[in-house]
This record gives C-alpha cells, structure tokens and sequence, in this order.
C-alpha cells in the first residue's frame, strides 16, 4: 500500500514537472520502474512453493560465478516487464537452498523494459557511480528476455540513449546482445 502511495506521488509530481518540458519530435512511451525488493524483504510468488502454474517461465540466476538457467511455473505468460521483475525479485527460497543467488537482488539499476520488433530494449537508471559494467546481472537480463519467443536481441538504454555494456569477455559494447554473448559463463550445474 505505501508503495503505491509514494508510486502515485511520483507520479503526481512528473506530470506537475512535465508542464515546463520543451516539445520533442516524436513521441515516446513513458514506462513504468520495476521495483527491486531489498533481499531482506519476501518479494510476492518468492516462497519454496512457488512451483504450482500451467506456464514455465526460465530465468537466469549464478552459482559459483556462472549463470543457471532456472525454470518456475507460473500462472499465466508474464510480458518482458513481469519477466523482469520475477528475476529482480531473485531466487525464491528453495532456489536458494540450491545456492542460487543473483547479481541484481537488491539494486534499483533497472528503470524499465519494453519490447520493440523483436528487440528487448532495457532502460537503466543513472546509477551514483554511474557502474552498469557487473558482467553475472547484464548476463542474466539478456539470457532471461531471450529465453523467450519474442525476443530476439536485449538492448540497453540509459537517459534515452544505447547504453555500452559488457559480454562475458568484458569487452563493452552498444550492439543488441544474445545469449551467445553470454555462453561462456552459462552451465547447467
């Protein structure tokens, strides 16, 4: 409830602060922020029972410095937003007992997602040390949004412009990223 509260705060204050914004060329979508739980927090769905639902749903999470692809049952298909926000929220209990873990529980990087022709397009927050280079969480949003039929590529954005992040060499880069760009680090153990 609080959090709706300070959502609708927020929001109340954008759109009071949009009145004095110049006109732009073109419109754009305005998306809404994916709420990352603090790891000391239950995120919803995030219990040891969370393995009851007629759509599997895969996700990347680490182990041992790899990635691990994880299959959840859902109840229904979630879009790319949903998605996310299940891999923010982390691993639930059993996948923890498992010794999952995951390199995004308890940042607030990812402002929003939204899929366009194929291509998943991530916006990240301006983050105080301005860091978006942590190879295991770029790892994990790619290969999650690609487990899925609809998305071909993942691209990055922040402030409205592609963002150069790194593959599993560390190499940095701006080109729309796949699961081969992360192949090294995955395994299935």
């Amino acid at each position: 409830m609080r959090r709706r509260a300070l959502l609708a705060a927020a929001l109340l204050t954008l759109s009071v602060q949009a009145c004095g914004v110049p006109d732009e060329h073109a419109p754009r979508p305005i998306e809404p922020s994916l709420v990352i739980p603090n790891p000391s927090q239950k995120a919803p769905g995030n219990s040891a029972g969370n393995s009851v639902g007629a759509v599997v749903e895969r996700l990347y999470l680490v182990r041992d410095d790899q990635l691990v692809a994880v299959e959840r049952r859902v109840a229904s298909t979630s879009d790319v937003a949903a998605l996310l926000a299940d891999l923010a929220a982390g691993p639930t209990d059993a996948e923890r007992a498992a010794g999952l873990t995951s390199a995004l529980t308890g940042t607030d990087l990812i402002a929003g997602v939204r899929l366009v022709a194929g291509t998943a397009e991530v916006t990240f927050r301006p983050q105080a040390g301005g860091r978006t280079d942590d190879i295991l969480a770029i790892g994990q949003i790619v290969c999650t949004l690609e487990a899925r039929t609809d998305v071909d590529t993942v691209r990055f954005l922040q402030d409205g412009q592609v963002l150069k992040v790194p593959g599993a060499d560390g190499a940095l880069t701006d080109r729309p990223l796949t699961v081969a760009d992360y192949h090294t680090l995955i395994t299935d153990r």
